[in-house]
């Protein structure tokens, strides 16, 4: 089983958080709503309750003997004159035992909790009416002004079938509501989750078609969420057709630069075997397979450059590096004598220090090879200056080699730095240190320049990446 079938899907995941926070909103909404229609109805059904038990108290009146009498006639509701209708009064005497009741208990009294109450007071209770009827009960007490001692209870109750059935009937009707809600909300979700990842699903087609050769970049339109990446994406296949095509150059290049030395030599091996001169036959392998050894350096190098065109990371301090070709180059030149300056600033402590941002390699290669070519042609100095620029908005080093040398011609100076351009064969040397500086240089973005220097000799200056 592979990584992405074993890994759910964008698609999937999105859905499932947008059914699970669905859930978990809409089920306490519907809880809530619930809970809020039972307490207003609970509370209209009170109200209503208050509005009758204010009417029995209006109706009753107290007798010449203190016996409390109801009038009837005051009480409007039918449902007091219908038996076992469901909306019942009743009056409790000192005794806790009914005095008088509603027509509509019929011959049923209503079992009254024993609590006590104060004047004006008003209790709610629930309790079981006639035929387990599920009741809802208001009472309060009264007293006549000539027996004060003397307090009666009066009660009005009503049946809860019919709240009840209202509230029943509100939460089924809000859970069907609130699941053709969800229902709605998953399917618009669905549809943005399905619109919104369209452009993925583009972009997977696009990168199909790379992989089949059928395009060679990204194409189509796409979001400007992803654009970035598309236009970086590109940019990176652009890159790899370009170190592609340069290697592939390189290869023929390295392939019909052999061709020549291999010639020789397969020319030289056989006036061997013909018994021709060693010493002339030995003299002309040697200068083929050194030939051989210069177009390979050549290639090498500008393989190596092409395949760091971009460079990532923090890059490498330029003055560590120039330190230890000093020192290598004050070795190899012992004889000479050959002083080389080199400026403090931009070392540890100075600001800034300066760095390059590249393959250290590559650093030195180049600065080796002008370090080298400097002192090969310099009487007896060698300086070097480092400071920064900026090109295009970007910064870059310059680095400054000169030597006091008997210098260059001006006219010569543009084929300098050709591969194998040597101006004078009696000093050592393939005619390449300054041609591979000159690539290396190229591929980073930078480049190199050369002029003559205020000292007499030949200064080359090397722009690169900071």
């Amino acid at each position: 089983m592979s990584a992405a079938s074993r890994t759910p899907s964008l698609r999937r995941r999105l859905l499932v958080a947008t059914v699970v926070v669905l859930v978990l909103a809409l089920v306490p909404a519907g809880w809530l709503l619930g809970g809020l229609f039972r307490e207003h109805v609970t509370q209209q059904f009170r109200e209503t309750l208050q509005v009758q038990l204010d009417q029995l108290a209006a109706a009753t009146q107290f007798g010449a003997d203190g016996d409390p009498v109801v009038d009837n006639a005051r009480m409007t509701d039918p449902g007091w004159q219908r038996p076992l209708s469901g909306l019942y009064w009743q009056v409790d005497g000192p005794d806790r035992s009914a005095a008088l009741r509603s027509r509509s208990l019929w011959d049923v009294n209503l079992a009254l909790p024993s609590d006590t109450l104060a004047d004006g007071a008003v209790h709610v209770h629930e309790v079981s009416g006639p035929q387990g009827q599920p009741l809802m009960v208001l009472e309060r007490s009264i007293h006549d002004a000539a027996q004060p001692q003397r307090v009666w209870r009066l009660a009005v109750a009503r049946s809860t079938d019919a709240l009840q059935a209202a509230v029943a009937r509100f939460r089924t009707q809000l859970a069907w509501s609130l699941l053709v809600l969800f229902g709605l909300l998953a399917a618009a979700s669905w549809v943005q989750v399905t619109v919104g990842l369209a452009p993925l699903r583009a972009l997977r087609e696009a990168l199909d078609a790379v992989r089949a050769n059928r395009a060679t970049r990204l194409q189509g339109s796409f979001p400007q969420e992803l654009q970035p990446l598309v236009d970086d994406f590109n940019e990176v296949l652009a890159q790899n057709a370009v170190v592609v095509e340069r290697a592939r150059q390189h290869a023929g290049n390295l392939a019909h630069a052999l061709k020549t030395p291999l010639t020789v030599l397969s020319q030289s091996a056989d006036q061997l075997a013909r018994q021709a001169d060693p010493q002339t036959v030995a003299r002309v392998m040697a200068e083929q397979v050194e030939a051989a050894r210069r177009h390979v350096d050549w290639h090498l190098a500008r393989s190596r450059a092409a395949a760091q065109l971009r460079v990532s990371g923090t890059g490498i301090e330029v003055l560590p590096v120039l330190d230890g070709l000093i020192r290598v180059m004050h070795r190899v030149h012992a004889a000479r004598g050959i002083a080389i300056e080199l400026p403090t600033i931009g070392r540890p402590g100075s600001d800034p220090p300066w760095r390059f941002a590249g393959e250290a390699q590559d650093l030195q290669e180049m600065l080796g090879n002008l370090l080298d070519n400097a002192c090969k042609w310099a009487r007896s100095r060698v300086t070097v200056r480092i400071d920064g620029v900026t090109n295009e908005g970007r910064p870059q080093l310059r680095i400054v080699v000169e030597d006091d040398g008997p210098g260059v011609a001006a006219d010569q100076l543009a084929n300098l730095p050709d591969r194998g351009v040597r101006l004078d064969e009696s000093v050592p040397g393939a005619g390449l240190g300054l041609a591979i500086v000159q690539t290396l240089a190229q591929d980073y973005g930078g480049r190199l320049e050369l002029r003559a220097a205020s000292a007499g000799g030949l200064a080359a200056t090397l722009f690169l990446p900071a």
